[in-house]
């Protein structure tokens, strides 16, 4: 039985907080779409994603009104399109034009699927969809895209890391008249997760339902407030305050997911209980660090606090939800996160310190801003020591870095909305080349044998 003063505490996080729904991410199965006819298939897509989600954000919206719920985004993850277009021999962007007309159509913030899965290699679609990735995120606004370069059984495709490094950068200049936006919508996964809500990483994994809603919650600023609350508490108090607050935030996205699947007809998948910061003043992952003790988010110390924060947020988690999923933890994104932003101007923040983060948080280096001059093949070696990371921690680790073209290191570069905004970031000028250009695959770690 709910107590009135749990009610309150509730509005109290709302309003006060920034506590919300993320995301509510609507999970689609396109293989009954494929067609070796392109224009087939592309018509099969849209009015398959149209049928199941054309009443998806009107139910979000009225969730919202009837239970004073804040819910951010609606958005939509299909199977991956290199396996939807491998029956063709077309241009995979008239599935990206496809994808960005059924989005519109329903109405999402963002749609997810523009991926390939190549940890292993290249099959005869993954290539030519990867290829054409700069053209279909510059003729797109709402498509997202992934790829998954490596996993802890596979190892590491380093042709793959090579080619992705070629990829980033070509995208950020065919958007380049729109402050690179293209790159901000494109992730490389480590261990990629088939039932990630959050974008630009979410895709339909082939194990999945035909249909299913994901949830995506986030409240930064509720466990920083709890926090000011415990002044004297010892470490262990704090990671017992964040459990409980945890437990609170994540009770919530159950009570949402489970509404709208409900409404929807569809199963309900998971909640992702990552704590996902924004811009906003007071909702930010580098200030609940800083209220552990740091003056600094990038000081020493930085990394034991964002590994007791990830560990204590799962942990109150998965205690108020049997149906935990996805990334689930706590997320780093530079340009998204208005401590991370400031530490990064004043250079307490570095990129090899988010590195080092990396290995203890749920996702990787996210949303950072390099200076536009990065050659490719130094791309490719941070995706390879991203992926590194992940492969032999056998955790999802993944890159999303945004070359600023015609730009250098110290001016900054403004996405709006979520995606925020952020300065270029200082990258080491000593070359990889040699490294990436060997090519091959990065053996699978012993952890890989477990069978």
């Amino acid at each position: 039985m709910l107590k009135t003063t749990d009610i309150l505490e509730t509005i109290k996080m709302i309003q006060e907080e920034n506590l919300d729904i993320r995301t509510i991410t609507m999970g689609i199965s396109l293989l009954d779409c494929i067609d070796s006819d392109i224009d087939k298939a592309c018509d099969n897509v849209y009015n398959k994603i149209v049928k199941y989600a054309s009443n998806l954000v009107k139910v979000g919206e009225d969730i919202e009104r009837e239970y004073g719920i804040p819910i951010i985004n609606k958005r939509i993850s299909v199977t991956p399109i290199s396996i939807i277009s491998a029956a063709t021999n077309a241009n995979p962007v008239k599935f990206a034009l496809a994808l960005e007309k059924a989005a519109i159509a329903c109405n999402v913030n963002f749609i997810g699927g523009y991926s390939a899965l190549v940890q292993k290699g290249f099959s005869s679609g993954d290539k030519k969809l990867i290829e054409s990735i700069p053209e279909a995120l510059s003729k797109t606004e709402r498509v997202c895209s992934s790829i998954n370069i490596g996993s802890t059984k596979a190892g590491i495709n380093l042709n793959a890391c090579k080619l992705m490094g070629q990829i980033i950068k070509k995208t950020s200049e065919y958007t380049a008249d729109r402050n690179c936006i293209g790159a901000a919508k494109l992730v490389v996964f480590c261990n990629a997760p088939e039932d990630n809500p959050f974008m630009a990483g979410a895709f339909h994994g082939v194990g999945e339902p035909e249909c299913v809603i994901n949830v995506g919650v986030s409240g930064p600023g509720v466990v920083k407030s709890a926090l000011e609350k415990a002044q004297n508490a010892d470490i262990t108090e704090i990671a017992d305050i964040i459990k409980k607050t945890a437990f609170k935030i994540t009770r919530m996205g159950q009570l949402v997911g489970t509404e709208a699947s409900r409404r929807l007809g569809v199963p309900f998948g998971i909640v992702d209980l990552s704590l996902a910061p924004t811009p906003a003043v007071g909702d930010s992952v580098a200030h609940i660090l800083e209220e552990m003790g740091l003056e600094k988010c990038g000081t020493h110390g930085t990394t034991a606090t964002l590994a007791l924060l990830n560990d204590a947020v799962k942990k109150g988690g998965v205690m108020a939800s049997s149906k935990v999923g996805g990334l689930s933890g706590a997320f780093i994104p530079v340009t998204e996160d208005a401590g991370m932003i400031d530490s990064a101007r004043t250079r307490a923040l570095t990129i090899e310190k988010l590195e080092a983060m990396t290995a203890v948080c749920s996702v990787g280096l996210d949303m950072i801003v390099i200076p536009g001059d990065t050659p490719a093949e130094t791309i490719s070696a941070i995706i390879a020591d991203e992926a590194a990371i992940g492969m032999v921690n056998s955790k999802t680790t993944a890159v999303r870095v945004i070359p600023a073209i015609g730009k250098k290191e110290g001016e900054e570069l403004d996405f709006g909305g979520l995606l925020g905004h952020g300065p270029i970031m200082n990258i080491s000028k000593y070359s990889s080349a040699k490294f990436i250009n060997r090519g091959g695959q990065i053996p699978a770690p012993m952890q890989s044998l477990k069978n």
